[in-house]
Parts: C-alpha cells; structure tokens; sequence
C-alpha cells in the first residue's frame, strides 16, 4: 500500500480484538511471527491460559479465524505481510510507524499488550 491508510480503514481492522492482538503482539516481538504464536498470544491475552491449557475446539476456531479472516484482513489494508507457504505474518513498515492512527489506536487500548 502506497499511500497511509484511512481512519476509516484503520478502525475497520481494529474493529476486532483478535486483529488488534496480532498487531500488538507483532510490534511487541519486531520479527515474523507464525500462525502458531498468533494463536498462542491471542489464547494468553484473552483466557490467560496456554494453548496446552484450553480445549482444542477454542484453539480451532482462533486459528482458523485468523487464517480465513483476521490475516487476510490485515495483509489487505496493508497493515502485515503474511506469507502462506510460510504461514508467518509480520508487520509493514507503514503499519509500524509511531505517528500513524493505527499507533494511536494500539496505544489507548490499555488492555493490549503492548510494551513501548
């Protein structure tokens, strides 16, 4: 994406707190990260447990729900590239900019885990 996305479309993605968690969790690690971790943080911040610990129907729809919905939506608006051979995702640099919306939006919400 060439140009800076839209608050229109920054809070389209950051409409659901699944996405959210995978951008917080993205720029918290500052590496590509698989679909695996992103399963496995949204697990821990949201039943405060590890994918060990929560049943497997939960971990299914979590994964899938990133695989179908949350990655494509976010690779789409620009936010992260995700890799599918790979199954890795990791933040574009637009979507990593301290100044942008999506900055601004990450930071007020106090319950992501987001480390400055």
């Amino acid at each position: 994406m060439s140009s800076a996305p839209t608050l229109d479309t920054v809070l389209d993605v950051c409409g659901h707190k699944h996405r959210r968690i995978v951008l917080a969790t993205l720029a918290n690690q500052r590496q590509s990260l698989s679909i695996d971790d992103l399963t496995n943080a949204i697990i821990k911040h949201n039943h405060h447990l590890s994918w060990t610990e929560i049943d497997d129907e939960t971990v299914k729809q979590i994964h899938i729900g990133l695989y179908q919905v949350h990655l494509p939506k976010l690779t789409d608006s620009g936010f992260i590239e995700y890799d599918p051979e790979r199954k890795v995702a990791e933040l574009t640099t637009q979507a990593g900019r301290e100044d942008s919306h999506l900055s601004a939006i990450l930071a007020e919400d106090s319950d992501l885990p987001i480390t400055h």
